[in-house]
């Protein structure tokens, strides 16, 4: 199984490397590499730059996610939920994949309108990471890691439920508004938002369990 998802992340990045290879005579000298909240290039950069932000950079999220199930220290190993786990790598991967293209379209013809893009491939991580998360057990790694969390199974498991449905409502409440015209910052906002109620909730939650002497049972 393992097998089949580091082949897919490596082609991945290796289809990322072939879409710049075919591009790259047609790159200016100097591509935007950072744009404003409005969308507007303010930074640039050599054009393998970007190469490295893209196929470079996924092909080590590849390797890094490949070597953190031997990292991972005893009672907190990724193999507990591994499909998860990997179906995570390809999520996270493709959103560096995603926001490569997008920047690659946008150096080649100028007309992409880069908050949009972002806004859109944030909002659809959030919606698929959040669908997941209730399946991640506790690591070192992934996931809402919190003191809390980390300190109590009870906690860890309660706070990535809800961390999965407050992903996914408001990933989809801020692609719709996003599509509507509703300024990008918005939906960034909400984004946000949404990974900090988990990280607040794990806090209180355990507070709750620690003055109710509940955390042994918890823990």
């Amino acid at each position: 199984m393992k097998t089949r998802y580091y082949a897919a992340g490596a082609a991945m990045a290796l289809l990322a490397a072939i879409a710049f290879a075919l591009a790259f005579s047609s790159l200016p000298a100097s591509v935007p590499m950072h744009w404003d909240i409005n969308g507007k290039p303010d930074g640039h950069g050599s054009p393998w730059s970007l190469f490295f932000l893209g196929p470079v950079l996924m092909a080590g999220m590849v390797a890094m996610f490949a070597v953190l199930p031997w990292l991972s220290p005893k009672r907190f190993e990724v193999e507990a939920f591994l499909r998860t786990y990997l179906n995570l790598m390809l999520i996270v991967e493709g959103l560096v994949g995603y926001f490569f293209a997008a920047a690659l379209w946008a150096a080649l013809t100028g007309t992409l309108d880069m908050s949009k893009a972002v806004v859109a491939g944030v909002c659809l991580a959030s919606i698929l990471i959040g669908n997941l998360l209730g399946k991640v057990r506790r690591n070192f790694f992934i996931g809402i890691r919190t003191p809390w969390t980390l300190a109590s199974e009870r906690v860890w498991y309660a706070t990535h439920r809800l961390a999965g449905r407050v992903l996914v409502l408001l990933g989809l409440v801020a692609l719709v508004a996003a599509l509507a015209g509703i300024p990008a910052w918005i939906a960034f906002t909400l984004v946000t938002v949404g990974f900090a109620i988990p990280v607040v909730y794990s806090l209180v939650l355990y507070k709750r369990l620690e003055r109710s002497h509940q955390l042994d049972a918890a823990g």
